[in-house]
C-alpha cells in the first residue's frame, strides 16, 4: 500500500489508533494552550502593567520568555524520551504545562506573568517531539506519512477550540458573567488548563512503542547512547541533518510565533478605532477586543488545518522539498498581505484564513520530514533540536519587533512595519534545502 494511498488508516489496529489518538490529543491540548496564551497576552500584561503604551512594546517580550522556557524544555524532555521513554515523557510534559497555564491566571506582576510563562513553556517544549517520535515509532511504514500530517493538521482543532473558548469568555466578560470577578485573561487561562490536566491519567497507562523497547535493549547491549547530544552532534550525517533541519524548522517557527501569531495585536487596534465612537467603558472595550481576537484566532486556525492538510498531501506525493519551498513562499506571501493590509472589521474573515492557510502549512511537513532525518537511538532528541532549538532564534523576534516599534514611535503602524521586515526571514528556510535530503518512499533510518 503506497503511502499516498487514501485508505492507508484501514491498516491500522486498535492498539494503532490508540496510540495516534492519544499523541494527536496531546499535540492538540498542547496548542490549545499555545493559543490561549496568544490570546491573553496583550490584556494581561496591559492589566498588570496599568499603561497601555507600555504594554505594546512589552507583550512582545512576554513570547521570548515562552518560547525560551519552550526552547530548553524541547530539548531535555527530547533526550530524556530516547533514553527513559516517549511515552513516559509526554506524559510528564502535559502535566508540567497544564499546571502552569493554570497558575499564570493567579499572578499579580508582569514579571511573574513571564516567569510562569517560561514554566510553561519547558512543559509545552517537550510534546511535539516526543508524539510525532511515538507514532513514527508505533504505525507500520507505510503509514507514517499520512499518519503524522494528520497529526499535526488536527492540532490545529486545538487552536480553534481555543478560538472558540475565548469567544466564549470574551460574550461573558461583556456581559459581567465571569465568576469570582475574574478578567477575562484570567479565566482564558483556567479553562485552558483542565483539558490537558485530564488527558495525563489516560497517557498514564500508555505503553511504550515495541520498536523502541527493542532498540533500546539492543543498544544497551552494545553501548548505543540514546538521546545523546554529543552523538547527534559529532555523527557526520545526523549532525548535518540536525543543524540543517535546525534552520529549516527556525525560519518557520520565527514567521509564525515571531509574527504570525500576533494578529490578536492588529486585530485589538481595529477593535479600538471600529468601537471609538461608542464611548465603551475600559472594561466594555477590553471584552470587546477579546471576543475579536478569539474570532480572529478561529478564523486563521481554520485555514490553517486546511493548509497543513494541503502541504501535508502534496509532501507524500511531490516530495519532502517542494512541498517545504511551497509552503515558505505561501507563509511570506501571506504574512505581507495581512501585515500590510488588514485594516478593516470585515477583512479579518478571508485575510486571516489566508495568513492560517500560509503560515501553518509548513508545519504539516515538518510532521512527515523531520522523524525521518534520525535513527531510533535519537529520534526524539533530533526531531526536538531542529524543532525546538529553532525557538532560541524565535525568540529574538519578538524583541526584534519590540525595539523597531519603538524606535518607529511604539504604535500599531511601527508594529506593522517591524513585522513585515522580520517576516524576510521566512525565506531563509528554501535556501538550505538543496542540502538536505528527499526522504520520500524511503524507510526510516535505524
Amino acid at each position: 500500500m503506497p503511502a499516498d494511498n487514501p485508505s492507508w488508516w484501514r491498516s491500522f489496529s486498535r492498539h494503532h489508533w490508540y496510540v495516534f489518538t492519544l499523541a494527536s490529543l496531546a499535540w492538540l491540548f498542547d496548542c490549545l494552550d499555545q493559543q490561549v496564551f496568544n490570546l491573553s497576552r496583550d490584556g494581561a500584561v496591559e492589566d498588570l502593567l496599568g499603561d497601555k503604551a507600555k504594554a505594546i512594546e512589552f507583550a512582545p517580550y512576554t513570547t521570548s520568555f515562552f518560547l525560551v522556557g519552550w526552547a530548553i524544555g524541547g530539548l531535555v524532555l527530547g533526550a530524556l524520551g530516547d533514553r527513559c521513554g516517549r511515552a513516559r515523557m509526554l506524559t510528564l510534559s502535559i502535566l508540567i504545562y497544564s499546571v502552569c497555564t493554570g497558575v499564570s491566571a493567579f499572578v499579580t506582576s508582569y514579571f511573574g506573568f513571564c516567569a510562569s510563562l517560561f514554566f510553561t513553556g519547558l512543559g509545552v517544549g517537550g510534546v511535539f517531539g516526543l508524539s510525532v517520535a511515538l507514532v513514527a515509532d508505533s504505525v507500520p511504514d507505510r503509514t507514517r506519512a499520512p499518519a503524522l500530517g494528520l497529526l499535526q493538521s488536527l492540532s490545529s482543532w486545538g487552536n480553534i477550540a481555543a478560538g472558540l473558548i475565548g469567544m466564549g469568555i470574551g460574550t461573558l466578560a461583556v456581559s459581567h458573567w465571569l465568576p469570582f470577578d475574574l478578567k477575562a485573561w484570567q479565566a482564558m487561562f483556567l479553562v485552558g488548563a483542565v483539558p490537558a490536566f485530564c488527558c495525563v491519567f489516560v497517557l498514564a497507562r500508555l505503553k511504550e512503542p515495541e520498536k523502541w523497547v527493542r532498540a533500546k535493549a539492543e543498544g544497551d547491549k552494545i553501548g548505543v547512547k540514546f538521546g545523546s547530544y554529543f552523538t547527534l552532534l559529532k555523527h557526520p550525517t545526523w549532525s548535518k541533518h540536525a543543524w540543517l533541519g535546525l534552520v529549516l524548522c527556525g525560519a518557520g517557527i520565527v514567521g509564525l510565533w515571531g509574527i504570525g501569531n500576533f494578529h490578536p495585536k492588529i486585530v485589538r487596534a481595529i477593535i479600538e478605532t471600529h468601537f471609538a465612537g461608542d464611548h465603551l467603558s475600559p472594561q466594555m472595550l477590553a471584552s470587546k477586543k477579546a471576543y475579536w481576537a478569539s474570532v480572529g484566532l478561529l478564523l486563521q486556525n481554520i485555514g490553517g488545518f486546511f493548509g497543513m492538510l494541503f502541504l501535508a498531501k502534496f509532501a507524500q506525493v511531490k516530495g519532502r522539498r517542494p512541498a517545504f519551498i511551497l509552503g515558505f513562499i505561501l507563509s511570506f506571501l501571506s504574512t505581507q498581505l495581512v501585515f500590510r493590509y488588514l485594516r478593516e472589521l470585515d477583512q479579518i474573515y478571508w485575510m486571516l484564513p489566508l495568513i492560517g492557510f500560509g503560515q501553518s502549512s509548513v508545519f504539516g511537513v515538518y510532521a512527515i520530514y523531520l522523524p525521518e532525518l534520525f535513527p531510533t537511538s535519537l529520534r526524539s532528541t533530533g526531531v526536538s533540536f531542529c524543532y525546538n532549538f529553532g525557538r532560541f532564534i524565535a525568540a529574538t523576534a519578538p524583541f526584534t519587533i519590540g525595539q523597531i516599534t519603538r524606535k518607529l514611535g511604539s504604535n500599531i503602524e511601527g508594529f506593522r512595519t517591524a513585522g513585515l521586515w522580520v517576516s524576510l526571514v521566512l525565506l531563509l528556510g528554501i535556501v538550505v534545502l538543496p542540502f538536505l535530503p528527499e526522504t520520500k518512499d524511503k524507510p526510516l533510518p535505524e
